[in-house]
């Protein structure tokens, strides 16, 4: 489902996306978060050019990683999951943001 691979900036990893459509789509690797003991990834996609989407999009999925380190992502199975992942998600985005207001 996605292949990680190191940018030339030290601090970005891309993930490519295979859609269920067969396109493409680069994303940025926003944070990895715990909810109920599972790990949920946060990814942004990317335009054409490589920039973040205007649109502010953000796509959450299931990540996990197996013996070897190779990660795995899986589909938000439930209504009640995807909004537990969510609001979490949104907490982080806030204290972020805060964390940037105190800087």
């Amino acid at each position: 489902m996605a292949d990680n691979h190191q940018t030339n900036e030290d601090t970005d990893v891309l993930v490519t996306l295979d859609l269920d459509d067969g396109t493409q789509v680069e994303c940025e690797i926003l944070t990895i978060f715990t909810v109920l003991e599972r790990d949920y990834i946060a990814l942004l996609p990317l335009t054409d050019d490589g920039e973040p989407n205007e649109e502010g999009e953000v796509f959450i999925y299931r990540y996990s990683e197996d013996e070897e380190g190779n990660a795995s992502l899986d589909n938000i199975e439930s209504d009640e999951e995807y909004e537990a992942v969510s609001d979490r998600f949104d907490e982080l985005l806030d204290e972020a943001e805060f964390n940037d207001m105190e800087d």
